[in-house]
């Protein structure tokens, strides 16, 4: 499963552990961490969730479990990331994420539904999405112009240029940099520091910040969803997978 979840403390950690693959995400992980996030909805017990790589924070998408899944075929909503996300946006408890090593694809885009983020100093991040033929998810097409600026979020949308976590951090995307060793530790920490206060307080508070912009982020996942559905089943991806898989 290559998904990891442990509770502690009132911390539900959300570890993607398949470093021989940078973490990169098969639908087995994203149906794992999906229903992790469902049980942390309903249990009291669990006041923050924290989620985890190990070296690398995660590759992205799996292109080979992809394509052996059929999902260029399957509906969108059958999609265990469409499940995922989902559940993330709508998580009303606090969620920090640590990042080490590469955050490429979903690895960044989750990162905006996050309360706070820590990075290690070497960290790298990419939204590779154009060159594989298919478009932004998670909200991203909104989220990331309003955090950033729409001009730098274009050009890092369109061209998958990479980046790292000195320019993540003065973009907005980060709420601190640590060295690559103290990362799991400092994320803990922080995710430590809101599991301890007052929950209700922390529920609504989060719901406020969101509510603004809630109506408009789910449209946009909506139509990004859309979108990528089509993008998936386009000869342009197809082409733009086997040239990815041909390298590897």
């Amino acid at each position: 499963m290559s998904t990891i979840v442990e509770t502690k403390d009132g911390v539900m950690t959300i570890r993607f552990d398949r470093q021989e693959k940078k973490n990169a995400m098969t639908a087995a992980m994203y149906a794992a961490a999906a229903d992790a996030v469902d049980r942390a909805a309903d249990d009291e017990t669990v006041r923050a969730l924290l989620f985890l790589g190990r070296e690398d924070f995660s590759a992205g998408n799996d292109i080979a479990d992809f394509l052996a899944a059929g999902a260029m075929q399957a509906a969108i909503e059958d999609l265990p990331v469409v499940r995922f996300l989902r559940r993330l946006v709508a998580c009303e408890k606090p969620v920090i994420a640590g990042v080490n090593g590469v955050a490429v694809g979903i690895g960044t885009t989750l990162l905006l539904h996050c309360d706070g983020v820590v990075a290690g100093a070497s960290a790298r991040f990419a939204l590779p999405f154009v060159p594989l033929g298919l478009v932004p998810e998670a909200g991203s097409s909104m989220l990331l112009p309003l955090t950033i600026g729409r001009n730098r979020a274009s050009w890092l949308l369109l061209s998958g240029e990479r980046f790292g976590a000195d320019e993540a951090r003065a973009m907005g995307l980060l709420s601190e940099i640590v060295p690559d060793g103290e990362l799991e530790e400092r994320a803990r920490a922080m995710a430590a520091q809101l599991a301890a206060l007052p929950p209700n307080a922390m529920r609504t508070t989060k719901r406020l910040i969101r509510s603004v912009d809630a109506a408009a982020l789910a449209a946009a996942m909506e139509a990004e969803f859309a979108a990528f559905g089509e993008a998936m089943r386009s000869e342009e991806a197809r082409t733009a997978f086997m040239r990815f898989l041909s390298k590897r």
